[in-house]
């Protein structure tokens, strides 16, 4: 400032102008100085940093310039240099430092937040994330990294050591404790969810009571995100998931296999005894010819054994249609191409209700994902509905309009066959 000075008044100019254009001359030097760097930094450090990363076998370093580290920190650079110069302004010396020294510390919280962003982000391209996620634990070190730098902040505004204000958080625990309220709840939460291995991203959970039916895509401190079938988002809180029930399908997923458990109701009126010409149209059926030689000759042992009288059909064992049904249904499962045969397969009857008889069908297709699965079960259906008749059942439906209109055109007709 004194050279600017000297310079200046050797022009002969007057003191006053040059009391007051030399700090403008010198403001304008100090700019000049720190748009070049800023230049230097920004076009020529950085654009190597880049090109060394981009050229690097590493994947990690990729991560820290996605999230711009090293763009974050080349903001620094004018801040350092205006507090060097600082000195030179006498009387606003104290001012300028606190405000670059307020700059520097902003920044480095920003720079801090974008290496914890590239920590998760580098942390998340290993399997162990998908079972012991960060993302809260982190967004916790981001809340004391920011308490801490907005502490240094104050305290390098009013002048006073940064102990002296850390002192005075104890006394303002009750209203941490009361505003974090949410997030000190999360991550308590967080830390069980995650050693308990109750929940990992990518997991398949149900939670009715917050309309939550579909894939876990973010386990953060205060929210779990939850991608609904219907690809809405729903939002959970973290302690729901310790506090309240839900269902996690991830057992079914990694099972390899996917329930299958659904009834068709018989009429019971259709069910009776297979008759001689009944089992001979039976035995066509390639996957009951075996089983029906096979059971004719069991029942006949036992019957024969016992002097049973076979003149009533009552009397002794006897095939029935809803039993060579069932067995043929159970025969059709273990064949097809979509049931996983290691896992549980059976047919079985549950007890008759008001609809009919429940034929159960318990099995797993061999697909986990739900279009496959879906058109698996159908197709089983689809074919069981077909071949119920084959074998003298009827389907139980309730009575629909068509079926009440059919009853009542029946006299009509017979009483114009009549006349």
């Amino acid at each position: 400032m004194e050279y600017i000075s000297e310079q200046l008044l050797a022009f002969e100019l007057h003191p006053t102008l040059v009391k007051y254009l030399s700090p403008l001359i010198m403001i304008l030097f100090i700019a000049i100085i720190c748009i070049v760097a800023n230049f230097i930094t920004k076009k020529i450090v950085i654009r190597i940093i880049t090109h060394i990363v981009k050229n690097s076998k590493f994947h990690w370093d990729d991560m820290l310039l996605e999230r711009k580290v090293f763009h974050k920190l080349s903001h620094i650079v004018p801040a350092i240099i205006i507090y060097n110069f600082s000195a030179t302004f006498t009387a606003n010396q104290q001012l300028i430092e606190k405000g670059a020294n307020t700059y520097i510390i902003i920044v480095g919280l920003m720079i801090i937040n974008s290496l914890l962003n590239a920590l998760v982000d580098i942390y998340q391209t290993y399997e162990i994330s998908k079972t012991r996620p960060i993302k809260g634990v982190v967004q916790v070190v981001k809340i004391i990294v920011i308490t801490l730098g907005m502490i240094l902040v104050i305290a390098n505004l009013i002048g006073e050591s940064p102990l002296i204000l850390l002192s005075g958080i104890g006394a303002l625990s009750a209203v941490f404790m009361l505003v974090f309220k949410d997030s000190l709840l999360g991550l308590v939460a967080g830390i069980q969810l995650s050693s308990n291995d109750m929940v990992r991203v990518g997991d398949w959970i149900q939670m009715p009571k917050y309309g939550a039916d579909g894939d876990v895509i973010d386990i953060s401190l205060n929210t779990v995100q939850v991608q609904n079938w219907d690809k809405t988002i729903t939002m959970i809180p973290s302690y729901a998931l310790i506090s309240d029930s839900f269902i996690n399908w991830r057992g079914m997923q990694a099972s390899g296999g996917r329930r299958m458990k659904r009834s068709i109701y018989i009429d019971t009126n259709s069910i009776a005894f297979c008759t001689e010409e009944m089992v001979r149209k039976f035995k066509q059926i390639d996957y009951l010819t075996d089983y029906l030689v096979n059971r004719e000759q069991e029942i006949a042992d036992y019957n024969t054994k016992n002097e049973i009288n076979r003149s009533n059909p009552v009397n002794g064992r006897a095939l029935t249609n809803i039993g060579v049904f069932r067995e043929y249904v159970s025969q059709y499962l273990q064949r097809h191409a979509g049931i996983n045969q290691e896992m549980t397969l059976m047919v079985r009857q549950l007890a008759p209700t008001e609809h009919g008889l429940p034929l159960e069908i318990y099995a797993f297709s061999n697909d986990i994902r739900w279009a496959v699965y879906e058109s698996v079960q159908a197709d089983i259906f689809d074919h069981l509905f077909a071949v119920a008749p084959a074998f003298g059942l009827r389907l139980f439906q309730n009575p629909s309009g068509n079926d009440l209109r059919t009853v009542m055109e029946e006299p009509r007709t017979e009483m114009e066959r009549g006349h």
